[in-house]
């Protein structure tokens, strides 16, 4: 049997798939990944999934592609070449699973499953009902496994995150013990000031850490500026596999509610979370690692999904001083090394 896993937005989203796309695995011949330009290089790094399709949902990705008779029939060749037994979609609380599963059907999929607060007719033939088969407020993982499970799935007994195919080491982290910091967000709204990024970093230094500074090829202004005189820069130098065994390597990572988040989680590393409320800790802290989140999850933006701060100041992480994250990182460490004697 055949199953195609769908999970159509990024890197973070994928990650906390991954315990869902395990119990789909268990009980599967094959498991194929549909995933988002962004997401596909996470799914590659699953265990349990193999091969994965890329395809850009114009109701996902942002900016929005046009849906057209032809972005339609890409999907509809790239399902061809996988022609599964059963489809798996893996959605969050704001998105529905039927413009998908419309699609699923146009291609022949036999059995879907999904969840969806609306009315799918012929679209699901498995559906959940979000509120009345399960609660909203869960974590994104385990929302992902109870979707697998009405699939007929059921979860792994280590619902952890996990990953495959990590270099033991990178080359490009230093040699002996380092924290890492990551200062760049998926949007704005989730982002700490880079200034208070620059202190942060000055001040483990000062307490005697070596501090690795991270990010994207997109981000190495930012790293560069943040790394300053006291940091060592690496933006830019890694793909997501190659992050995921420097962050691997770390005692803690201090990084905010994206992706990098979720890959610390993923390879077992505690993790100083700058959370913005723009969406739910609840939801989207890191996942089954020792986690401090920090950030005001009471503020006015709380829940308003917004990617760039509707608030003057941007409050919610910005009263968030260095020193208290430097603090929340040492403590993390100390905990961690206590756990292990």
């Amino acid at each position: 049997m055949r199953v195609l896993v769908a999970r159509l937005d990024s890197v973070g989203d994928v990650l906390l798939s991954g315990p869902a796309v395990r119990a789909v695995a268990a009980g599967a011949d094959e498991v194929w990944m549909l995933c988002g330009p962004q997401g596909a290089p996470a799914a590659a790094l699953l265990p349990g999934v193999d091969r994965v399709l890329t395809w850009a949902a114009p109701w996902i990705v942002s900016p929005a592609p046009a849906f057209t008779p032809e972005s339609a029939r890409e999907l509809l060749t790239v399902l061809d070449d996988c022609r599964p037994d059963a489809a798996v979609i893996l959605t969050s609380f704001h998105q529905s699973p039927l413009p998908l599963a419309a699609l699923l059907r146009l291609a022949g999929v036999p059995r879907i499953t999904g969840a969806s607060v609306d009315y799918a007719g012929s679209l699901l033939d498995v559906r959940l009902k979000p509120g009345e088969d399960f609660p909203e407020d869960q974590p994104e993982a385990i929302r992902a496994l109870r979707i697998a499970a009405a699939a007929g799935f059921a979860a792994p007994a280590d619902d952890r995150l996990a990953l495959t195919g990590i270099p033991e080491r990178s080359s490009a982290a230093p040699e002996g013990r380092y924290v890492v910091v990551h200062p760049g967000a998926s949007v704005p709204a989730r982002e700490w000031p880079a200034a208070h990024h620059e202190r942060l970093v000055a001040e483990l230094a000062r307490r005697g850490n070596t501090v690795v500074v991270t990010g994207t090829p997109a981000e190495t202004a930012l790293t560069a500026r943040v790394a300053g005189r006291h940091g060592i820069d690496i933006g830019g130098r890694t793909d997501l596999r190659e992050l995921a065994a420097v962050l691997a390597g770390a005692d803690a990572v201090i990084v905010g509610n994206t992706g990098p988040a979720h890959l610390a989680a993923a390879v077992g590393v505690p993790v100083v979370s700058l959370f913005s409320p723009v969406v739910p800790a609840a939801r989207w802290a890191p996942w089954r690692v020792p986690c401090v989140v920090l950030g005001d999850q009471d503020a006015a933006c709380r829940g308003s999904r917004a990617r760039d701060c509707p608030i003057a100041g941007h409050p919610c992480l910005a009263s968030v001083q260095p020193s208290e994250v430097a603090d929340a990182c040492e403590s993390l460490i100390a905990e961690s090394e206590g756990a292990l004697l």
